[in-house]
């Protein structure tokens, strides 16, 4: 464990967040996970219980290991719940405003000493820290989706993060047992930048009639070896959180390859971003997976 950190706040209940919770908790630290939302926080605790049996089925880690984990999880609905971490991790909506009134709010209640990472999957973090009375104590975590079974962390210093806070972070994000890939302040970052625009094309190439969905995604998973197609990828990440990538890639570096394709933006806009409203470039309502297009 990272020596100074010993008690890790996490904001946001949702996949990524209840992730990380799982990880930390699984790592030897206490947690504090919070959420505007009781209904979510007894949605995470549920998932992470879940998740937690299915590495003890795998043989993964222990039962002892799994009920030790689960107690050292406390779920707080007020942002108050917060104040005696060591460092917290955000990781909410990929919306900057959003991302700002919560760093805004936590700095009233969170100790002076504490560090604050974001797990933005996009956004500045040197604009996200000037949101902070820390900017010095801010730096970018970004974790891989799903959190317990992805091996990478990306490490994003913003332009005031000190040196003392990037080797804490280091230290921490080691502790979980993930790699780190150091990535510099740029829009989305490596994984994001590379594997965006990679989904955004093949939504493109889904727009302009080149292959439907099954046969672009079978493409990428028989002839470049990708575990999953590049649309049912899509829809496991979510719709919109693509889009907002590739809208923060198209307005940060002003160039028209990163413009999103009209497809993702008409999805979004009638409300279907994959798995977790049930339809994306496929329906998930039946036994199996039936694509849309």
């Amino acid at each position: 464990m990272a020596d100074s950190i010993q008690k890790v706040g996490v904001i946001g209940a949702g996949q990524m967040g209840n992730g990380v919770a799982h990880v930390a908790a699984l790592a030897g630290y206490s947690v504090i996970l919070h959420d505007v939302s009781t209904e979510r926080l007894k949605e995470a605790m549920a998932t992470i219980n879940g998740n937690l049996a299915r590495q003890v089925a795998r043989n993964v880690i222990t039962e002892d290991a799994r009920k030790t984990a689960l107690g050292r999880i406390t779920a707080a609905d007020a942002m108050s719940g917060l104040s005696d971490c060591d460092i917290v991790l955000e990781s909410a909506v990929e919306k900057e405003e959003v991302k700002r009134e919560i760093f805004h709010e936590l700095c009233t209640v969170l100790k002076p000493e504490a560090l604050i990472g974001s797990n933005t999957s996009s956004i500045s973090i040197t604009r996200l820290a000037s949101s902070t009375d820390r900017p010095e104590r801010f730096i970018g975590i970004h974790f891989m989706n799903p959190v317990p079974v992805m091996e990478l962390v990306e490490l994003i210093r913003g332009i005031a993060t000190d040196d003392a806070t990037f080797e804490t972070a280091k230290a921490f994000v080691t502790s979980l047992g993930k790699q780190i890939a150091v990535a510099e302040d740029f829009p989305a970052f490596i994984v994001n930048r590379i594997l965006l625009p990679m989904i955004n094309e093949a939504i493109y190439t889904l727009y302009e009639g080149v292959g439907n969905v099954e046969a672009i995604d079978a493409a990428m998973r028989l002839g470049a070896h990708h575990p999953m197609g590049p649309l049912e990828l899509a829809d496991f990440i979510g719709l919109d959180t693509c889009l907002s990538i590739m809208q923060v890639l198209h307005e940060g570096l002003a160039d028209s390859k990163y413009r999103p394709c009209p497809l993702l933006v008409k999805y979004v806009e009638a409300g279907w971003l994959g798995r977790k409203t049930s339809r994306g470039f496929y329906d998930y309502r039946g036994d199996k997976p039936v694509p849309t297009r």
